[in-house]
């Protein structure tokens, strides 16, 4: 078989609609579009979102309240029982975190939040602390550094 042989199957291709090329076309006089109405006039037809006079979909639906801070930051938050798995006197920085898979990925800040306990002294940097996190690791006896 050569390229030059190949063929689409047969139904698959479909000659193309010939409007308004006489009546023996099947689609002359009123090409395809009816006698009268709306739709059948040059520029015709309603706008998108039209039904017919009745109040539209989009105007029922109530307005969008509120407003969204564009200036928000999204943390990756970890807790202080996620923590308790390290050794003792050990650096965790987000990336020993990301590399024991706490972290999924490193794209968002991380932030240590206080659920759990932690009863081992860490070295942790993050670059946010909730007070409750911040408490427990110093009294485990760690040290708590914020990175910028």
């Amino acid at each position: 078989m050569q390229q030059q042989d190949l063929r689409p199957p047969a139904g698959a291709k479909r000659a193309r609609r010939r409007i308004g090329r006489g009546d023996s076309s099947g689609y002359g006089s009123f090409a395809g579009r009816g006698m009268k109405g709306q739709n059948s006039r040059s520029g015709g037809g309603v706008r998108p979102g039209f039904e017919g006079g009745q109040l539209p979909l989009s105007k029922k639906l109530p307005f969008i309240r509120g407003f969204t801070n564009i200036f928000r930051v999204e943390y990756s938050v970890v807790n202080v029982e996620a923590l308790s798995a390290f050794e003792a006197n050990s650096e965790v920085t987000p990336e020993v975190l990301n590399d024991t898979g706490v972290l999924r990925n490193l794209n968002k800040p991380v932030k240590i939040l206080g659920r759990g306990e932690l009863d081992v002294p860490l070295a942790v940097t993050a670059h946010k602390f909730s007070a409750s996190a911040r408490q427990k690791i110093e009294a485990a006896g760690g040290s708590v550094r914020v990175s910028g």
